[in-house]
């Protein structure tokens, strides 16, 4: 179920982001670049989750400003996900595990800035603006903060158990 006030949202983000955090500990350097069947890593979930903050962020303040909001990005369709994930998987490929590990705690801090800074109202008061959808801006945090860290966290967990 969906946070509906500033308080929930903050509570699940913290709680998600707290699990992640403990689980991507315990993976040593070579185990999270070690990709999987799908030519994915750890390290490229961790540093995927980092990257869909950017976009919320963008999206945001792109909508306060006023200008167009590309969603997810410029240049790509809700239904391109597979194809952006993957180009965002070549853009990232040089990335380290430690470097992975502190974009995610810098983009969480960014993200809970904007968080604690906005009200209820401000959070789920009307749709986000720009996004032409009915989503609120906590919705649209949601989705790319907590429910990211909650399937990150199932991801980790899966290559855990067969390693």
């Amino acid at each position: 179920m969906p946070a509906t006030t500033k308080s929930e949202l903050i509570k699940v983000t913290q709680a998600e982001f707290e699990k992640l955090i403990r689980l991507a500990a315990q993976i040593a350097p070579e185990t999270a670049i070690r990709k999987d069947d799908s030519d994915t890593s750890i390290k490229d979930v961790i540093a995927h989750r980092a990257h869909w903050i950017d976009l919320f962020l963008g999206w945001y303040h792109d909508g306060q400003a006023g200008n167009p909001v590309a969603f997810p990005a410029p240049g790509y369709k809700w239904n391109d996900l597979i194809r952006y994930n993957a180009d965002l998987r070549k853009r990232q490929q040089d990335l380290n595990w430690p470097d992975a590990i502190a974009m995610l705690n810098a983009r969480y801090e960014t993200f809970r800035q904007l968080i604690n800074s906005l009200s209820d109202d401000a959070l789920y008061g009307a749709p986000m603006q720009g996004a032409h959808n009915a989503w609120t801006t906590g919705r649209w945090a949601e989705a790319a903060g907590p429910s990211h860290f909650r399937s990150a966290s199932k991801y980790l967990r899966a290559r855990q158990r067969n390693t």
